[in-house]
Parts: C-alpha cells; structure tokens; sequence
C-alpha cells in the first residue's frame, strides 16, 4: 500500500508541475492574490477630490477649504471655481463646498452661516465617509477652543447627488453588469479553444481551407452575441428588479457594452492561446479575473492602492466599463467622460485583439 501510495503521489506532482503554465498558476497565482489584497484593498476613503467654491477675498472659506486638505482625507480637484454641478457632473469632483452668497466671511460676521456641500453619490460608500468626514473638520474647525478658529455657528447643508437615499444596490448594481459580462464572455471563449485541442478537433479545423481570420472570427463572434446578449439582459434586470436609473441615452449603453464585449471576448481568446487544455483555461481565466474585480472601483476605491498597484489598475478594461455604467445610468452621461473612457477600451479592444490573432497565427503555424 505505501507504495501504490508514493507511486500515486510521485506521478500526480509530477504530471502538475511538469508543465510551466501550471506551475505558474500553483505559486505565482498565490502570490498575486496576496499582494492585491494585502496592499490594494482597503475600506478606508482617502484622496478625495474636494472643489472649493468661494470668493478670493473669503478668507474664512479659504481657511476652512485648507483644513479641508490638510486632514489627509482630501485633496484638491481640478477646475476649482468653476460651476459647481458640472464639477461633479465631469467627475472632476467628488464633493464641492460652495460658500454662501455674499462669502463666508461676512456670513459669520453676521451669526450662524450655512456651507453647502455638494457629493457625487454614485459611490454610496465613498459618499457617506464624505459626509461624515466633512462633519468632522466642521465641529473640530469650528470648536470654541481651537486657536484662531471662526466663530462657531457653521452649519453643513448637505446635497447628495445621483443616489440621495444612497442605496448600495444602485451603486453596486451597474459594477455588478460588468462583472457578469467579464465572467461569461472570457471564461467561455477561453474554453472553447481549448476544447477542441484536448478532443483533438483542433486539427481538424486547421487542416480546413480556411484562413486566419476566418477561424478566429468563427470561434470568436458567437460569444461576442452571447455577451451582447446577456448584456441585455442584466441591464433588463438592473431596471426592473433593483430600479436603477437610466438617465443616459440607450446608444451610450449600447455603445460601451459592444466595446467592452469585444475587448473581453479578446481578453479570453488570448488566454485559450496559451493553455492547453480546459483546466488551464478556466484557472488562466481566473488568474485575469480575481485581480480585474478587486481593481475595477466595483467594491474597495481605487484612490487608495499603492502607485504600482494603480499602473496596473489603470490596465483593467473592467474598470472603465464600471466608470462608463455609472456615470450613463446614475448621472445622465457626461460627454468628456464618455469620450475618455471608451477611447481606452477601444485601444485596448484593439490591442488584445491584435494579441490574440498573432499568437493565434503562431499557433497555427
């Protein structure tokens, strides 16, 4: 029995790490996950971009907007003094304080003064530790005890934008889409491909009078449909199960999703290039997902990963779909955000497409 036993143990290590890509999966794998979680994800909400809103002479809302940023919490955003809706609306902004009329200054001179902040909802989470924050640096700026502070009586008017009951259904929903959409289109095209190697009709197909372009197409665009499909449908179900907005225009949705579709049914082909079989597909599959979803912006903010961790966020083609779905369905689609955002995913549709049709040829070859 021992040694059937060793037998058994020296045949399937040795059949598991015989391959490079499974050894690759078995310890680089690991390690990877363990970075993303250990060093990107965090709850914590820092680095937000804080729009301040007041006359150059205010000095006590100039006073107030720097203690704003010096707490750690927040940091300028660009365009300040600009309108402040269309600030939050080019996602400029995550939060605006707009001094009232006349400046602060000469409010307090006359006794209590109220401060307007204006906070993109989009993110319920990120909105809440906004507020809460906000109403910190109030009470500690305002306190009677505190050197050169103004005088207390500043009261914080609070305008949550896009989501005001800050539902997390609504905030997680349209992540939710393109997570769905990143599992089914890769995990399947990157299976496919690798069916037909281990059943042995790969060669089949090969000895075919077909060209390249024709075979990848082949196996590719009945995923893209079945993605374009689903789409659909989780959009469908957003609307009518969890009543998420659509305040965007349809083409805008349409638009996105095809790009994405496409850039994730490459994302897949390319993986089903590389393995060999299913079992490496499915883990080559995972091993692009894990990491995508925890760096997407989906449930942990992207403001707080290390900056080498960040380079690589800014690679993850989810994390654009997830920016696009929340600014059409939750804040109407704002068109430099649109643009921005769906010229990476095109570039990177393009870029893994291209990837995969060369190592495809290769293969053939």
């Amino acid at each position: 029995m021992n040694r059937t036993i060793l037998a058994f143990l020296r045949k399937e290590l040795s059949q598991s790490l015989r391959d490079p890509r499974m050894r690759i999966v078995i310890f680089l794998l690991p390690i990877i996950q363990m970075t993303v979680f250990g060093l990107a994800i965090s709850t914590e909400i820092r680095g937000i971009r804080l729009a301040a809103v007041h006359a150059p002479a205010d000095a006590a809302a100039r006073q107030l907007a720097d203690r704003f940023y010096a707490s750690g919490w927040f940091v300028p955003a660009t365009g300040s003094g600009q309108d402040p809706y269309r600030l939050i609306a080019s996602g400029r902004a995550d939060a605006v304080l707009v001094a009232p009329t006349g400046g602060l200054t000469k409010a307090l001179g006359r006794g209590p003064a109220s401060l307007q902040l204006l906070v993109n909802a989009t993110n319920a989470t990120k909105a809440r530790s906004i507020e809460s924050y906000a109403a910190a640096i109030i009470a500690g700026e305002t306190a009677p005890d505190r050197p050169g502070a103004p005088q207390p009586g500043i009261e914080l008017d609070v305008r949550i934008l896009y989501n005001p009951a800050m539902e997390s259904s609504i905030f997680m929903v349209p992540g939710v889409m393109g997570m769905i959409l990143c599992l089914v289109t890769i995990i399947l095209t990157s299976m496919s491909l690798a069916k037909e190697k281990e059943l042995g009709t790969f060669e089949t197909i090969l000895s075919a009078p077909l060209r390249t372009w024709e075979i990848l197409l082949g196996k590719t665009l009945p995923y893209f449909l079945l993605g374009l499909a689903d789409a659909v449908l989780v959009l469908a179900a957003a609307v009518i199960i969890f009543s998420v907005p659509v305040r965007g225009p349809l083409w805008m949705l349409a638009l996105a999703s095809v790009v994405f579709v496409a850039a994730t049914v490459g994302v897949g082909t390319l993986v089903s290039t590389i393995a060999a079989s299913q079992q490496q597909a499915m883990l080559g599959s995972f091993l692009f997902l894990f990491p995508a979803v925890l760096m997407s912006g989906l449930m942990f903010p992207i403001e707080n990963m290390p900056p080498a961790i960040l380079w690589v966020a800014q690679l993850n083609p989810l994390k654009y779909f997830v920016t696009l779905m929340r600014d059409i369905m939750l804040k109407g689609g704002d068109g430099r955000v649109f643009a921005t955002n769906l010229s990476v995913l095109v570039l990177m549709a393009a870029a893994v497409g291209a990837a995969s049709y060369r190592r495809f040829r290769q293969r053939l070859n």
